[in-house]
């Protein structure tokens, strides 16, 4: 999502990060779960692979620290099992009417 051969992901409930490398997820995750929060995409299935299991513990390490993640575990084995998390996120606070 940087540099000059950035562009822009299509926004849905799913992120596919075979794509990505994995130094990009420092960035790339938080970014688009905050897009998603934006646009009250509150559940996402982040697709990070089964392979050795690297890129499932940067993803975990990455949403543990995220104040907007609500949960996260495991997808059940429709939705991709040890090759998928779902993720939940807290929604966006309204802001309060001006009084």
């Amino acid at each position: 999502m940087t540099g000059d051969n950035a562009h822009p992901l299509p926004l849905e409930s799913q992120l596919d990060l075979h794509t990505f490398r994995p130094q990009d997820l420092g960035d790339l995750l938080p970014a688009y779960l905050e897009a998603c929060r934006e646009k009250n995409i509150l559940e996402v299935r982040v697709i990070h692979g089964k392979g050795i299991g690297n890129m499932k513990r940067s993803v975990e390490a990455i949403l543990a620290k995220l104040d907007s993640v609500q949960s996260f575990a495991p997808a059940s084995q429709l939705y991709g099992g040890l090759g998928a998390t779902i993720v939940r996120l807290k929604p966006l606070k309204a802001s309060p009417a001006p009084s």
